[in-house]
This record gives structure tokens, C-alpha cells and sequence, in this order.
């Protein structure tokens, strides 16, 4: 740890959560290794959180050089120095930070106060009156003036002290100012939106008691949250609720006990139904804007089926029925929703409408930009979409312009974006919250296709939104059935199809020209797995043409212990490699990675696959291991610490896979993941592949998941809330 002092002179960048990017005048220096610092300017990146020009700061951090940026200091902690010897303090007080405190008023006070001026004044505004010819109005100037430099400080101290991080410190006092102590008497659990749940419970605890009514009710909004996370649930039964107390906080309670707790504002009760306020807001906003935007009139465009039929000539293809329907109700229509599983044409059935709604309203490719937004919930899903229509697409997160910090979005309701066809691919992932936000942040007037599979695994987040869409019969809904062969002899989308239809033939159990099934036990996987993976080395297949998807992380065969094995197939250990390791895993270059959490800044999103590009010793100032990563050629760079949310990507989970296609993937099935084997999950997995598809495992363990139906039914509201919204019932 290092240690500067100076002033602050310049603001380059600073964010809500009070990361700031300034330049720093270098006063003086604690370390030797930075005395040509003094009296010189550099940059300085750090937690801050009230940033004054005329205070002076001890900053604690490490000098180090940034890539793109340079040398910096990066402060990890930072106080204001309090003025000492006398001319200082007199300097301080005659200073703009002092309201009505002239130089001469500020000799008069030291001569008369000392150097303990300031400790003195802050005490007692009395004291002020010690000094000769001094005012009421300017003494209480002078008084407000010291408090308020110093307060920010002490809410920092009092924070500090009670348990909270300076990281967090910051946050709270740069979100909530003097209210921070305010809240942190009478209800800490304000903060959970900025520090963990369970933290400001602990803290709560040691002051409270555990069945105290704030915490009671607070614990009881958490648990729910914790519920829509977990089962996609956006209401619930008390019965539910009470489980949930006992289990998360060992909160015991009967039923009667609830009434009180349930009675708050962000909560609400239908009935027996039970919601988060937010979760019943946005299933309306949901209803209420699809409302504004399907009673939009149908477009009046004249001759569609031979705009088609041109079409289809232009670029060589024959629509079926079905995708003619798809494509026409697309462009003609408010809102439209198409669904289909895997070789059903999907993805041409996008480029169709893009091509033929530029063909109809004659747009140049500029215009082309303006009116038309491609979007998708993954990074790799929207990189499908830009390949097969070659237009630009995006995350649905980046189209919204999210920050992370505040975990909102810029483009919202008073902040519209105003492309006029938006086509939103991979429905099916997309949350009750995300879908909300999503149509907050476009026009009324815009046509928006829902592009999807309703048989697909649901959203991580809350809700049921594409199967409630459709279910709802509101909207033009058209389900794509014809299964497109790449030969007579290819089976992956057929397979998916009776995987579907719980209607698996004994063709399951035949080589095709993109799939095989080769039966192991759970013993042997590992074995066979490592057989097939040499094989295809050998035949010269690499890394990126090979996914494996496996059902879960722990167990004998989970992800966690196949990705060790497949990295000593894939990428093994080479002097001429760099190593890195994060507790007990090794990372080296070359490795194949996925990102485990959105980071907007970097251009980079949860599910994305990179490569390791380059890990390396950076020595100066401080000794610290940079580790890049290539995400389809954007180089992001990792700091040791930031290894927590990557993980090796040669497994990955089916749920991880959503939204993404791999050339080849290889599905093990065995009965040891007996907890994840349920028909949604291997469907999916199964309709990721699109040229080959490997099946390893037990023919018992296949057949028990395709005819087990579990399937979380999500307690869901929106399909009632557009019925009734339609009609005109609402509340």
C-alpha cells in the first residue's frame, strides 16, 4: 500500500456509486519510490465520495500502469486532511469551503481559538463568541460551514465502523448524503440495494431483536425476492412464504402472524395470491403497453404475397406455408409472435422480414439503422441474428443503455427509443423485468416480432412471458412445424421434435449423418468422453467446433469435474504457455472461458465464450498478473481478482447455453444427474447443435428424462392481467 497527498484539480469521469477519474496535484509522498511525484500531476482512480477542489487528500492505493491508460494511482482508501498548524487552519477558513470567514476573521479565530480552532468551533457555535467584533449571522455561517466540510466525513467514519466496507461507505453516503445515518437507526435495511441482504441482517441483529417487526417484514419481502429467483414465481401462497422465512432467516411464524407483516406497501394481495409490489406493477405495464401497441391498425400494404414471391426468387429460397404466414403477419401487424424448435427456419424467417420490410418502405442503409432494432437477450444470440441478416444487432441490455451501478435502464418510458420495427429474438429467456423494461423503452407506434421457442427452458428471472403471450390468443401467433433436413439421413431436429412429443421412435439408437448415441455408464463417461475428444483432435476438429453441455456442475460427471479433464485434452500444459491459478483452478492461455456476469462496460454479457489471450506479469509500479481475454476479437482485461466471474468453458451448463448454436455438442446423459434430467432441459440441449449431436450416457437415463415432465408451473398473473386489460376490467 502506497500513500500520496495533494489536491484534487480535475474531474475526468465520476459514476453514481462514486467511482471517480480525476487529476491529483502530488503534495507530498510517503514512499521514496514516489517522491518524483511531488509537486507533479497524474491521474487518480478510486472510490470517492464527495469531491471538493480546495480539501486536501491522503490517498491510500498503489501507482500502477493501466494498458490504455497509463500510469494511475488507484486508491483503495482516502481521508481528508484536517489543517493542523495554525497558518493552515487560517488558510482553511478563509478559503470559499468557509462561508462569510475572511482572512482577517480567520487570524482573529486562531488568536483566539488556537490551534484546536476547528475541533472547537464544531463542538459549540458558542465558542465563536469568544472572539472580538464576531456576529450572530456570521458565527452561524462559519458554525454550518465546518459542519457540513466535516460532515461527510463522520457518516463515513459511523458507517465504517459499523461493519460496512469502504466501497459501501461510499456508495451509501454518495445515495443516500446526511439520510445514511438516518436510515442506519431506523431501518438499515433501506441499503439492500447497494450491500448484501444477509450483511445488513447480521448488522441489524446485533443491535435488534430477531422477531423485531422491521426485520420481520423486511425478511419477509427478501424471502419472496429469493422465490421469484429460485422457481419464477411472481406471486405466492402464505403457506410458500412461511417455508421460505424459516429456511432463509429461521423466522417461525403461523399464518395469523402474517397479516400484519403483509401489511406494507410493496406488497400485494389478490386474494390468496400473494406478490411483490414490483413484480404486480410490471406484469400491468406489461398488459397495459402491449395494449397501447396492438390497437395500432394493421398496416395497409398492398400485394405482400408477391412482394414475397419476389423475394424468395431474389435469394434462392422456397417459403413453406407456415413461414409465408410468418413473415406476412410480421410486416403487417402491430405485434406478432413466431415460434419453432430447431431446423423449423427461424432464423430465416428474421432475414425474410428484414429484407422485405427495407424492400417495402425503400430504406437506404442509413434509414436502414433508424428504423430497425435487432436484439436479443445473450451476446452470442444477438451475434446469430447480426450473421443471418447482416444488419446489426444487440443485447437487449445494451439497447436499453443499462448501468450497472443504479441497475436501470437510460432508455426507458421518458427516454424512448424510436426504432419502428424492433425484432427481438430468444423470447422465450426474456423475464417478467427485462420484457417490462423492454417495452417501456420503445415507441407505441412500433411493430414488434416476438421470435422464439415456447417449448425451450423458461427465463432465469421471474415470469412466463413468451408462453403467456401466446396463450393469451391476443396476438398474431404463428407456430413453425416443417423440419428442414440438412440430408435425408440427419436427425437432430426430428430428435427434437419427439423429444418434444414424448414420442421418441427407435431411431434414437441409430448412427445418422449428424448424431450418434454411444452408451456408457456413469463410471465410465469420463473414459468415453476422453476417447471421442482425442478422435476428433485427431480428425483436426478444434476447440471452438466442440460443446459440451452437461446438465449440472457438482457430481461424479458434473461440469465442474469435466472441465479439468477436457482442458488437459484441449489445452494442455505448455512451457510456452503462461499459468495462472485462482484457488483450485488453473487458468492458461488458450483456455476456453465464459463470463459469468454482465459487464456493459466492457462489452461483454453473461454466457459469452472467449479465449485466454495473453496472460503476463506486469511489474511496475506494484507486481500484479493481467489476464486478456478474446471475446470474438473485443480484448477485456482481467485482474486476478476478477477471475471470480469467469469459469472454463469446455462444459458449460444447457442453461448457460441458451441462445447460442455450437457446430458440434456433445450431450452426457446419465443416471447420476437424475435431479436434472427432465424433458425442457434436454430439448434444449438437444436443439443447440446444428451440425452434429453426440448423446453419452445410459439409454435408461435418456428415456426417464425425455418422459419426465417436470417443469417448474410458474405462478404466474400476466395471461389474466391482458385478458382483462383487453376487455377493460382492470382495476
Amino acid at each position: 500500500m502506497q500513500t500520496i497527498e495533494g489536491k484534487i484539480r480535475n474531474k475526468i469521469f465520476s459514476s453514481e456509486s462514486g467511482f471517480f477519474v480525476g487529476i491529483f496535484k502530488v503534495k507530498d509522498a510517503k514512499e521514496s519510490e514516489l517522491e518524483d511525484l511531488i509537486h507533479k500531476t497524474i491521474t487518480i482512480t478510486g472510490l470517492i465520495a464527495d469531491v471538493n477542489e480546495e480539501d486536501t487528500y491522503i490517498l491510500h492505493g498503489t501507482y500502477q500502469k493501466h494498458d490504455r491508460y497509463g500510469y494511475q494511482f488507484k486508491f483503495d482508501s482516502y481521508e481528508k486532511k484536517i489543517p493542523e498548524d495554525k497558518d493552515a487552519i487560517i488558510e482553511f477558513l478563509s478559503s470559499p469551503l468557509i462561508k462569510g470567514c475572511g482572512l482577517k476573521t480567520a487570524k482573529q479565530i486562531v488568536d483566539t481559538l488556537g490551534d484546536k480552532a476547528l475541533l472547537l468551533i464544531k463542538e459549540n457555535k458558542s465558542n465563536l463568541f469568544l472572539v472580538p467584533n464576531m456576529t450572530e449571522k456570521k458565527a452561524t455561517n462559519i458554525y454550518l460551514s465546518v459542519l457540513s466540510y466535516s460532515q461527510v466525513d463522520d457518516i463515513l467514519i459511523t458507517l465504517k465502523n459499523k461493519g460496512f466496507s469502504m466501497a459501501e461507505s461510499t456508495r451509501l453516503v454518495k445515495e443516500y448524503h446526511e439520510k445514511a445515518l438516518i436510515y442506519l437507526e431506523e431501518n438499515i435495511y433501506y441499503f439492500k440495494n447497494f450491500v448484501n441482504f444477509n450483511k445488513l441482517d447480521k448488522i441489524f441483529l446485533e443491535t435488534h431483536d430477531s422477531y423485531d417487526m422491521v426485520r420481520l417484514k423486511e425478511c419477509t419481502k427478501e424471502s419472496m425476492e429469493i422465490l421469484s429467483n429460485t422457481t419464477g414465481d411472481v406471486y405466492y401462497d402464505i403457506d410458500t412464504i412461511l417455508n421460505a422465512l424459516k429456511s432463509n432467516f429461521k423466522i417461525l411464524l403461523e399464518p395469523k402472524d402474517l397479516e400484519p407483516i403483509l401489511d406494507q406497501e410493496e406488497i400485494i394481495q389478490d386474494e390468496d395470491k400473494i406478490y411483490l409490489k414490483k413484480y404486480f406493477d410490471m406484469e400491468m405495464d406489461i398488459a397495459r403497453d402491449l395494449k397501447k401497441m396492438a390497437f395500432h391498425s394493421k398496416k395497409n400494404i398492398s400485394l405482400v404475397d408477391d412482394k414475397i414471391k419476389k423475394l424468395e426468387e431474389l435469394l434462392g429460397v422456397h417459403y413453406n406455408k407456415d413461414q409465408k404466414t410468418a413473415i406476412k403477419e410480421a410486416i403487417l401487424n402491430p405485434i406478432s409472435i413466431i415460434s419453432g424448435g430447431p431446423g423449423t427456419g427461424k432464423t430465416t424467417i428474421v432475414n425474410a422480414i428484414t429484407k422485405l420490410y427495407i424492400e417495402i418502405y425503400q430504406l437506404s442503409p442509413i434509414d436502414t439503422l433508424t428504423h430497425i432494432a435487432l436484439i436479443a437477450p445473450t451476446g452470442r444470440a444477438a451475434k446469430k441474428l447480426a450473421m443471418s441478416t447482416n444488419l446489426p444487432a444487440m443485447t437487449i441490455h445494451r439497447y436499453l443503455k443499462w448501468n450497472k451501478d443504479t441497475n436501470d435502464f437510460a432508455v426507458n418510458e421518458y427516454n424512448k427509443n424510436h426504432q419502428k420495427l424492433i425484432i427481438v429474438d430468444e423470447t422465450s429467456m426474456i423475464d417478467t423485468y427485462l420484457f417490462s423494461s423492454l417495452l417501456k423503452g420503445i415507441e407505441d407506434q412500433a411493430q414488434l416480432v416476438l421470435v422464439g421457442d415456447t417449448f425451450q427452458l423458461p427465463s432465469v428471472g421471474a415470469g412466463l412471458v413468451l408462453n403467456d403471450l401466446v396463450n393469451s390468443k391476443l396476438f398474431s401467433y404463428t407456430s413453425l412445424e416443417t423440419i428442414y433436413r440438412q440430408s435425408d439421413n440427419s436427425y437432430i431436429p426430428i430428435l427434437a421434435k419427439e423429444i418434444k412429443e414424448h414420442q421418441l421412435s427407435e431411431s434414437y439408437l441409430e448412427k445418422k449423418d449428424d448424431y450418434n448415441f454411444l452408451p456408457c455408464d456413469s463410471k465410465s463417461l469420463k473414459n468415453m468422453l476422453k476417447q471421442v475428444i482425442e478422435k476428433s483432435i485427431e480428425r483436426g476438429l478444434k476447440v471452438d467446433d466442440i460443446q459440451i453441455l452437461a446438465p449440472m456442475y457438482k457430481g461424479e460427471n458434473g461440469i465442474d469435474n469435466l472441465n479439468p479433464l477436457l482442458q488437459d485434452l484441449f489445452n494442455p500444459h505448455d512451457p510456452s504457455k503462461k499459468e495462472i491459478t485462482y484457488f483450485d483452478t488453473v487458468y492458461r492461455e488458450k483456455d476456453k472461458v465464459l463470463q459469468l456476469v454482465n459487464n456493459p462496460e466492457a462489452n461483454v454479457y453473461n454466457g459469452d465464450i472467449g479465449y485466454i489471450e495473453s496472460i503476463k506479469e506486469v511489474l511496475l509500479p506494484k507486481k500484479h498478473t493481467e489476464v486478456i481475454i478474446d471475446f470474438d476479437g473485443n480484448l477485456v482485461s482481467y485482474q486476478t481478482q476478477d477471475l471470480i466471474s469467469i469459469k472454463h468453458a469446455y462444459a458449460i451448463t444447457i442453461h448457460k447455453s441458451q441462445g447460442s448454436e455450437f457446430p458440434i455438442v456433445l450431450l452426457p446423459i446419465t443416471k447420476n444427474y437424475h435431479h436434472m434430467l427432465y424433458n425442457k432441459l434436454i430439448y434444449t440441449g438437444v436443439s443447440r447443435a446444428k451440425q452434429c449431436l453426440m448423446i453419452l450416457g445410459e439409454k435408461e437415463a435418456f428415456l426417464m428424462a425425455i418422459h419426465n415432465d417436470y417443469s417448474n408451473n410458474r405462478k404466474t398473473s400476466l395471461l389474466n392481467k391482458l385478458l382483462l386489460i383487453w376487455k377493460g376490467l382492470e382495476n
